[in-house]
């Protein structure tokens, strides 16, 4: 396994900032201030095939890996124009299909992932459930050849602009009588399906979404794999999750940082810059090697997923989207300190980013359950819950 990138990945990295750098920050926070999404430059990434750099080739995708999906999602992010549905559609349901869905459901939908014109949102979480999945109530029912979903979902993004919703129930499994987790590929407009917008008090281009499945009939084929899937396929797009996430909050530290430097570059007092003085110079330094840190962690999950180690990609994915919380937040608040006023400024617009990069401690998972997770599984400590 090597993080040593190919002249390919670095020409990846700099085809995507071409693209998105053509965009950037302003456009970015013009869209989330009016809570609309950045059709345009999703569009353009898709044509361009980075949306899809890592669906297989056969279906018209890059034939890459999440590794490379994640480069795409830095460098946008690196540039002040992170995209959420990034992490939900190719990451989480793309990756899916991909891996468990029927050749029929890779025909059907991965041509689109690949290009981006298909867009799936992805709904696991519930009002009643929260972090434990084992408590989902959304139940899905056999009905002759069909499947009949009820239950409720919470903190659904970007519902308003996905084509399908991938929805996480639970179901009998006809082997033993027991309720086991299984995914359905749900097009929004499907009757006895709704979704209602859950006001955030934060700057996102994306929405949040309550969603209601009341008796929604599915034909047998929406079931994701099939009625033999196995756990595992649920569990292969919460790697990718952490993952991208982790992407996001390495680019958003990489955007704080590189804001203020070139500010206290700039600025003087008593005749000289003060990014000479080492109170500013010395949390800036340190603020850049944390968010460094957390980038290789997230290179190397990447690295260990696209290698097959499910198992190792799965404790380094959740140390990436720990760290990478950490010091996106910590960046993003050296940043505005170094800058003063103007760090709190609409012009500069760092302060804006605080609540995307806050909710980094608490989605796709939060700091406690990767605490919980780390204290397990590689410490070997007695469960805590």
């Amino acid at each position: 396994m090597s993080i040593v990138e190919t002249e390919e990945q670095q020409a990846l990295r700099a085809a995507v900032r071409d693209i998105v750098g053509r965009y950037g920050h302003e456009y970015a926070t013009k869209h989330a201030r009016a809570g609309e999404s950045m059709t345009e430059m999703w569009q353009e990434l898709g044509e361009a095939g980075f949306l899809g750099v890592s669906v297989p080739e056969e279906y018209g995708g890059g034939g890459a890996g999440i590794y490379e999906l994640a480069a795409v999602l830095e460098e946008s992010s690196a540039l002040g124009a992170s995209m959420i549905m990034m992490v939900v559609s190719p990451a989480i349901c793309g990756t899916i299909i991909a891996r468990y869905g029927t050749d029929e459901q890779k025909q059907e939908w991965l041509p689109g992932f690949a290009d981006g014109s298909i867009v799936m949102a992805f709904g696991i979480t519930e009002p009643d459930a929260g972090s434990n999945s084992h408590n989902i109530s959304t139940v899905a029912r056999r009905d002759g050849d069909d499947w009949v979903l009820n239950g409720r979902k919470i903190y659904v993004t970007g519902v308003n602009n996905a084509d399908y919703v991938l929805i996480v129930a639970r179901t009998v499994d006809e082997r033993n009588g027991r309720l086991r987790p299984a995914m359905f590929v749900l097009p929004r407009e499907t009757p006895g399906f709704e979704y209602r917008e859950v006001e955030m008090d934060i700057i996102e281009s994306e929405k949040q979404y309550l969603l209601f499945l009341d008796d929604v009939r599915l034909p047998s084929s929406a079931l994701v794999g099939g009625a033999d899937a196995p756990l595992e396929a649920l569990f292969a797009g919460l790697n990718p999750e952490r993952i991208m996430a982790s992407a996001i909050a390495v680019g958003t530290g990489r955007y704080a940082i590189n804001k203020a430097v070139d500010y206290v570059k700039e600025r003087e007092v008593w005749g000289q810059p003060i990014g000479a003085h080492q109170g500013i110079a010395h949390p800036l330094a340190k603020a850049h090697i944390e968010v460094e840190l957390s980038r290789l962690m997230m290179l190397r999950a990447a690295a260990l997923y696209d290698a097959g180690e499910d198992k190792a990609a799965g404790e380094a994915a959740n140390m990436a989207k720990y760290s990478g919380a950490e010091a996106s937040i910590n960046a993003l608040d050296v940043a505005i300190q170094s800058m003063g006023g103007n760090g709190l400024s609409k012009e500069y617009g760092l302060a804006q980013m605080l609540g995307l990069a806050r909710i980094g401690r608490v989605a796709p998972v939060s700091r406690e359950m990767v605490l919980n997770f780390i204290a397990q599984h590689s410490l070997g400590l007695p469960k805590s819950y």
